[in-house]
């Protein structure tokens, strides 16, 4: 493992402690810039930590129950490494992408084109193929200036075989070098499932419920869920 695992498996020992006194606190050497409350019972957190390489960021995820993800993008929106927590696994960004995820790019041209895999002990690698478009729309939300973006993908098992679609729209913050999650569907050969992340509220540092651990927006008794399998899903993004 190496030092992005390592900060990644420092911070899994955190949230219990952290959900018990009501907001959530991050390991030594990481701001938080963000609170994203969002639309689907989540509320996500964005850091950096300055142990990482210049350019990467982290995110977490929490839901009624507590944790549900902990992920690390780089510069260009790479997934360099993805905790899950329902299953509690852990993905990282294979080597010698075909076309790697480039938010440069999609900024410069309106599209980005994407082909590359992730490997996990569970599931060996997977394959995710497909792209993000801007649609030229600016959306602002909450005081907050977004551009939207659509996007398709394709993933494929490590034996070459398709297994589920995901298409939808999404959100980008030039400045802050991320992905925001929006609106997608996934299709498999069994069901058809639309999930709605579409940020709510944003909250910064020195404002009432930054850090807040529990989510405000869209809890019910029964959630929607992503296609199982394990396999990764769009919520938050691994980018968003």
């Amino acid at each position: 493992m190496g030092r992005t695992g390592l900060i990644v498996a420092g911070l899994l020992m955190l949230p219990c402690a952290a959900l018990a006194q009501g907001g959530y606190s991050l390991p030594a050497g990481c701001t938080a810039y963000v609170t994203v409350q969002k639309a689907d019972c989540s509320v996500s957190h964005l850091f950096r930590c300055e142990a990482d390489p210049e350019g990467y960021q982290r995110r977490v995820d929490l839901n009624e129950t507590g944790l549900a993800y902990l992920g690390v993008i780089d510069s260009e929106t790479q997934w360099i490494e993805s905790f899950h927590a329902a299953d509690s696994y852990t993905t990282y960004l294979a080597p010698g992408a075909a076309d790697p995820a480039s938010l440069t790019e999609l900024m410069a041209t309106g599209r980005d084109g994407l082909d590359f895999q992730t490997v996990s002990d569970l599931f060996g690698l997977t394959r995710y193929a497909g792209e993000d478009r801007l649609t030229g729309e600016t959306v602002v939300i909450d005081g907050v200036s977004l551009q939207r973006t659509a996007f398709n993908m394709t993933v494929f098992d490590q034996a070459g075989q398709a297994i589920w679609e995901i298409e939808g729209n999404e959100f980008i913050h030039p400045e802050w070098r991320t992905f925001l999650s929006g609106t997608r569907t996934f299709t498999t050969p069994e069901e058809v499932v639309t999930e709605d992340g579409t940020p709510v509220e944003f909250i910064f540092p020195g404002e009432p419920g930054f850090l807040e651990s529990k989510p405000r927006f869209g809890c019910a008794p029964v959630m929607s869920k992503a296609p199982s399998g394990g396999l990764l899903s769009f919520t938050g993004s691994e980018r968003s």
